[in-house]
């Protein structure tokens, strides 16, 4: 997998295309076409918070293609692990949404986790209602306590008298409303094929651009693609102007950082890490130089990619 010369491809079919072929369309064909390629040379196995039809299933597919081997685990932890271990190659999990904001336990697995992001993917996110009765028959609804947060407009003024229940996916939800007639799911597209239920209502997130960001996480580093991230987990001495000292070298690097996240350490009570995203990768000689100064500044960190 390397993705500066997938990059180079798609460039080069862009520019021969020019306008005669929807960009959307040339890229989604190609990048099944580079997916199979590397399948045939060596099969992709992923593991996902699953089951089958999450949207982080989804976001895999998205990412690796069709041809790839999916693995569906229960917890984002086993994902982690199963990695970790070498039983797969990659996995995916969400870190972000844009109503919801971070995915807590995606960040704490990094602190005590040797593995490194090797991607993202950006998933827009259309929940629907899907049930085997009509609206006026649901009782309860269930989903992922995520997609319950991004829909509790719509559930306030449509379903206010509906019991909401959190469970581990969107999927299992959707399997829990197949088998229960006054219940209702909130759910993806791909839910409502594979567990046999309709449409009650479509499009119910509360924000019209809902989206989720994954990481895509494995134990090789990547190769710049000229379009790159590094992502930093940083911890810094609880001192005045400790958070501004480790700042300091982006800023003199003129290093573009597009987010900062704190969580607590577990080490000890009001101590906390931060996760810094920073534009370009770990080898650009800004970013590089940047990088060397963190150490002498910080009581531990590393690079994630």
């Amino acid at each position: 997998w390397d993705p500066r010369r997938e990059r180079e491809i798609y460039q080069r079919l862009l520019t021969d295309n020019g306008e005669k072929f929807p960009e959307k369309a040339l890229r989604s064909i190609f990048h099944e076409i580079i997916t199979a390629c590397r399948s045939a040379q060596k099969s992709v196995e992923v593991a996902f918070l699953g089951p089958e039809a999450t949207f982080t299933h989804l976001a895999g597919v998205k990412f690796f293609g069709q041809t790839a081997e999916y693995k569906a685990l229960e917890s984002i932890d086993e994902v982690f692990r199963e990695v970790q271990k070498g039983r797969v190659q990659y996995g995916i999990v969400p870190v972000e949404n844009s109503t919801e904001g971070v995915i807590s336990h995606t960040l704490d697995m990094f602190m005590a986790s040797p593995l490194q992001i090797c991607g993202e993917v950006m998933l827009r996110i259309n929940h629907h209602l899907l049930g085997c009765a009509g609206p006026e028959a649901v009782q309860r609804v269930y989903s992922h306590q995520q997609s319950l947060a991004q829909c509790r407009g719509w559930l306030d003024r449509n379903l206010p008298q509906a019991e909401r229940i959190a469970v581990g996916s969107n999927a299992e939800a959707a399997r829990l409303a197949h088998h229960e007639h006054t219940s209702a799911a909130i759910a993806g597209e791909a839910a409502a094929d594979i567990y046999r239920l309709d449409f009650l209502a479509r499009n119910i997130e509360d924000e019209p651009r809902n989206t989720t960001r994954f990481l895509v996480v494995g134990r090789q580093e990547v190769p710049p693609s000229g379009e790159d991230k590094t992502s930093l987990l940083l911890a810094v001495p609880n001192r005045a102007g400790g958070l501004y000292q480790l700042l300091a070298p982006l800023a003199h690097h003129r290093i573009s950082m597009s987010k900062i996240e704190s969580r607590p350490s577990r080490r000890g009570m009001w101590d906390y890490v931060f996760f810094i995203d920073v534009e370009g990768h770990r080898t650009d000689a800004p970013v590089a130089k940047a990088l060397a100064a963190l150490p002498a500044r910080c009581r531990w960190g590393s690079r994630r990619r």
